[in-house]
């Protein structure tokens, strides 16, 4: 038994398994453009920029309302 196989580096061993499949998979993805990534980034960015402003002018909103509830 080689010094490998003892810590789990062997050929045969499930580190190095893992590993060998992971390299597979990532060879089967179709990763996107440039283009495509800087698009969708916008997207995201935009969507964030615009659901954040609603949610803090819906929470200002609200409490103001407790606020005269409240007095």
């Amino acid at each position: 038994m080689s010094k490998l196989d003892v810590i789990g580096l062997g050929k045969d061993s499930r580190i190095a398994r893992y590993l060998r499949e992971t390299r597979a998979e990532l060879r089967k993805v179709v990763w996107p453009s440039r283009e495509e990534t800087t698009r969708l980034s916008i997207i995201v960015v935009s969507v964030m920029v615009g659901m954040s402003a609603a949610l803090g002018v819906i929470d200002y909103l609200f409490s103001r309302l407790i606020g005269l509830i409240v007095r």
